[in-house]
């Protein structure tokens, strides 16, 4: 949910986030990381961004990863390749706060290879930053600030004087979700006003991506009852929709909790 979120935040304002990240308002468009040679590592956590000059590498991570300055150094050498010419900001934009010493790398070292990239520790941030760019109101409650309810109510406000309709009820929604990473649900609902969220296309996605989670799961509820009454795969399979491997591991799994 919240790369997906990410995602769509530099879709729609990938001008905010030059202007944050490379100091100027610069075009972005999206660079595809099937455009890049060899398959991509992990293209849900990846975000490319170009202009004529410069590519906008950025990975937003709610939890650090081992393979974080790998991927790094792999990407950097996979647009070499494609642009040779073109100079390359890679940032890893933490959004939740941890102690692990993995936030703090900023190298990648193989034997005699080095290779260095940026780590943005959202939660070391000024909160006035955010408030700069209606693209990055919804990382405000993330940042360096002493009262994160007292942001969120401020990014609100903001929020509400937006004059185009779609842009404040995408920023409003997003805003909601990555909040949750740091403040109690029921809170941000009484803050932001869920009629405002109600027409932005992440808030629909968030509530088609419920809705199929549901489904699958009263699927394997039905699927748990046929297996307990010896049913066989493949008419639980044909009665509920799953995958036959998806059936194989419930059975196993329903058997193994009979068994002890």
């Amino acid at each position: 949910m919240f790369d997906n979120v990410c995602k769509f935040l530099r879709e729609s304002f990938s001008t905010d986030f030059a202007t944050w990240l490379l100091g100027k308002p610069i075009t972005l468009t999206e660079l595809s990381p099937s455009e890049l040679s060899l398959e991509p590592i992990r293209a849900d956590a990846l975000i490319l961004l170009q202009s004529d000059e410069v590519v906008l590498h950025l990975e937003f991570q709610t939890v650090p990863k081992a393979d974080i300055p790998f991927r790094m150094s792999d990407y950097r050498l996979r647009v070499y390749r494609k642009f040779p010419h073109k100079r390359m900001r890679q940032v890893v934009i933490y959004l939740k706060p941890s102690d692990s010493e993995l936030v703090y790398k900023t190298e990648f070292v193989l034997e005699n290879s080095l290779h260095r990239f940026e780590v943005i520790r959202l939660w070391e941030q000024p909160t006035e930053v955010f408030f700069n760019s209606p693209g990055l109101l919804p990382f405000a409650a993330l940042s360096q600030t002493e009262d994160k309810t007292r942001t969120l109510e401020e990014v609100a406000q903001v929020i509400e004087a937006l004059n185009d309709t779609r842009i404040r009820s995408n920023v409003a929604a997003s805003t909601a979700v990555l909040a949750g990473l740091v403040l109690d649900k029921e809170l941000i609902k009484k803050i932001l006003r869920s009629d405002t969220m109600r027409e932005s296309v992440i808030y629909q996605d968030i509530l088609q991506e419920g809705l199929e989670q549901g489904i699958e799961q009263k699927a394997q509820e039905i699927a748990i009852k046929m297996i307990k009454k010896g049913i066989d795969i493949e008419t639980i399979v044909d009665v509920t929709g799953l995958t036959i491997e998806q059936v194989q591991q419930l059975q196993a799994k329903t058997l193994g909790n009979q068994a002890k």
